[in-house]
């Protein structure tokens, strides 16, 4: 048996933001054992907490979505943070993982976890090669900034919207999207310290996500690369409104130019089950 609980991960009150399934002692689950979980959950990602290999380390985390493993991902570690620091009473957390070490620092209130940030790792970006294709899959003319990818584990190609309102709008063709493999595309829209999301990936099993915790940096990163905010302005990226999912979440990033020294993502999380599984 297994005992596991679910997050949402950057909500501040049950059943908002974005759902994980965490599953603890998992050092006796096969790889196959761990996707198939996953499929049966059915959520965006799933988690599974081994013990830690390295020193200096809480845990090791492998992450699943319904049809594939992931190297890293932005809410699925936000929500284990929280679910591990329910365990413990420490106020900083190490989570190795398959893209390295991802320290978080956790915020109690009367003892409980409410929220916690991560330092993600620095993505390396470069211009999309089929920006056309895209945009028309989307059903849009143009992007406000030049559209590239980022990779820090997942594959992030932001495009950018003229306003909240055309991104509420925008309506993409699922089966266009689907030919786009091992990526997510990211529109986002706003101004200043406010920023809105959509993301869409049939690639990674996700008609739209509630929230994107490893797009949440990167386009913190495009903002300031592209001179729309200077780095070391803390954004609040709002994501999951369209599907009645709002999911709040920070972003900052420390650079210059296209020099990226540091990348932090934070929001909240609340436990909303706790369960068995017979396996």
């Amino acid at each position: 048996m297994h005992t596991y609980v679910v997050v949402d991960a950057f909500a501040r009150e049950p059943l908002t933001g974005n759902p994980v399934a965490v599953f603890f002692g998992a050092d006796d689950l096969t790889a196959e054992q761990m996707q198939r979980i996953a499929r049966e959950m059915n959520l965006s990602e799933t988690t599974f907490v081994r013990r830690p290999r390295q020193d200096g380390t809480d845990a090791h985390v492998r992450i699943f979505t319904p049809v594939n493993e992931l190297p890293f991902a932005g809410h699925p570690l936000l929500g284990t943070a929280i679910a591990l620091g329910a365990r413990t009473d420490a106020d900083r957390l190490r989570i190795e993982t398959a893209m390295g070490v991802v320290p978080f620092e956790l915020e109690r209130a009367h003892g409980k976890v409410v929220a916690t940030s991560m330092m993600q790792p620095v993505p390396v970006w470069e211009p999309f090669d089929r920006t056309d294709e895209l945009l028309e899959a989307l059903g849009l003319h143009g992007s406000t900034l030049p559209v590239e990818i980022y990779r820090n584990g997942p594959r992030h190609v932001l495009v950018g919207l003229e306003s909240v309102e055309a991104l509420s709008k925008v309506d993409p063709d699922h089966r266009a999207l689907a030919g786009f493999p091992d990526m997510a595309t990211n529109c986002y829209a706003g101004h200043g310290s406010s920023w809105r999301n959509r993301m869409f990936s049939p690639a990674y099993g996700v008609v739209e996500d509630a929230a994107t915790g490893s797009a949440a940096g990167p386009i913190a990163i495009h903002l300031a690369r592209h001179g729309l905010i200077p780095y070391g302005q803390r954004i609040e990226i709002t994501q999951g409104v369209e599907i009645g999912r709002p999911s709040p979440m920070r972003a900052l990033a420390h650079g210059e130019g296209d020099h990226v020294t540091s990348v932090e993502v934070s929001g909240p999380g609340v436990v909303t089950i706790e369960g068995v599984l017979h396996v």
